[in-house]
C-alpha cells in the first residue's frame, strides 16, 4: 500500500471578502471587498478598501494572507 501526500488546500478567496486585515503588525486596517481577475503572469489579487483613507486598490493575495487579521 502506498501513501500519497495531500496537497495543501488553496484558500477560498471568496471567503476572505468582508474580512479585515492590517498592513503588518502596526499598519492601517483594510477590508477585503472583492476578487479581481488574475494578472497575465498568474498573480492573484483582491480589491481592498483602506480604512483610514477610503482608498480602494488591488492588493496581492500573497500579501493579504501574510497580513494579520485586524481586531
Amino acid at each position: 500500500m502506498t501513501s500519497t501526500a495531500l496537497a495543501p488546500a488553496k484558500p477560498d478567496h471568496e471567503s476572505l471578502i468582508g474580512t479585515w486585515r492590517r498592513f503588518g503588525s502596526a499598519g492601517p486596517a483594510y477590508e477585503i471587498i472583492a476578487t479581481v481577475p488574475a494578472k497575465p503572469d498568474g498573480t492573484q489579487a483582491m480589491r481592498i478598501r483602506v480604512l483610514e483613507s477610503g482608498e480602494e486598490i488591488d492588493y496581492r493575495l500573497t500579501h493579504i494572507l501574510a497580513d494579520p487579521r485586524a481586531t
